[in-house]
């Protein structure tokens, strides 16, 4: 049961490209975002639906297969654990983001023909 303290599951669709940054030790991040979309009917029988924005951060081999292979809309699953920091804008206030630090990827739907 510890693994199970901080664990994310989601499976959704790419909202953004990934942003892939490389350090100067040739480490690279990718940073994007995914949405979630889930239907019900509510309680006057209208089909609704609802998404979640999450924000992805995927480091090492992960950011180079998004950098590669990931583009606006694509399906994937991912597995990770949530991450929160803070940092200081420009005017100096204090800025707090809630992402999703990805360990596994899998990339879902049709899979593009070979010509």
């Amino acid at each position: 049961m510890y693994a199970l303290k901080n664990k994310v599951q989601l499976i959704g669709n790419l909202g953004t490209a990934p942003e892939v940054k490389t350090f100067e030790s040739g480490k690279k991040v990718a940073n994007f975002r995914m949405a979630t979309s889930e239907v019900y009917r509510n309680a006057k029988g209208e089909k609704v639906t609802e998404t979640q924005w999450h924000n992805l951060v995927m480091w090492g081999k992960l950011a180079e297969i998004a950098e590669k292979h990931l583009t606006v809309g694509k399906e994937v699953a991912v597995e990770g654990k949530l991450v929160n920091r803070s940092y200081n804008d420009k005017e100096g206030n204090t800025k707090y983001i809630t992402e999703i630090q990805v360990n596994e990827l899998l990339m879902l739907g049709v899979k593009p023909t070979e010509e």
